[in-house]
């Protein structure tokens, strides 16, 4: 964070207009952790989550490789309230160049730690596979649940939002696609 102590001072500010006594126990350390916790959470704001594909490896598979259900958690860049859900990520090797598995949770970590909308975090890391593998093609597909729907506006908790991106093969074989969309049992 460029400034901290500015914006600690800010988060106290806010509190005092929405009518709180900042000097209360309960709230006196609330704006150095709500900092804190921005810091935490926004952490990769103006970093390339690609070079989280930084281990590369060789294998003779020519079928598509699934992981499944990533956890996630980011912030909506509309609103600054979380948005959470599951990434699944699917590729098929070209060149017999494949990724630890556990980059591809990197992936999705790096890329949910900043405010965005979930379209853009579905193409980031499509875009971030097709960059660093040069895979025959890529599945993203993430499955989130907005707190800006289910705590004000329309307030309909338990709605989710699919957000996915197709390149390659999975743009041409319509198999394929169903056999991964069976998979995570979309």
């Amino acid at each position: 964070m460029k400034n901290k102590k500015e914006s600690i001072k800010l988060i106290e500010k806010l509190l005092i207009n929405i009518g709180e006594d900042v000097t209360r126990a309960g709230l006196v350390d609330t704006p150095k952790r709500c900092v804190n916790m921005y810091e935490e959470l926004l952490s990769q704001t103006g970093v390339d989550p690609k070079y989280e594909i930084n281990t590369f490896f060789e294998s003779e598979n020519e079928e598509a490789i699934l992981v499944k259900d990533i956890q996630f958690y980011s912030l909506c860049e509309h609103h600054m309230l979380p948005f959470y859900g599951v990434c699944h990520i699917a590729y098929v090797p070209s060149n017999k160049k494949i990724t630890g598995l556990s980059k591809l949770a990197r992936l999705v970590e790096s890329s949910s730690r900043r405010l965005q909308i979930q379209e853009d975090m579905t193409l980031m890391i499509a875009n971030a596979l097709e960059e660093q593998l040069s895979p025959k093609g890529v599945y993203v597909i993430i499955e989130a649940e907005h707190m800006c729907m289910a705590m004000r506006g329309i307030k309909k908790i338990g709605s989710k939002t699919v957000t996915s991106k197709k390149t390659g093969i999975f743009l041409e074989d319509k198999d394929l696609v169903k056999d991964i969309e069976y998979k995570i049992k979309l």
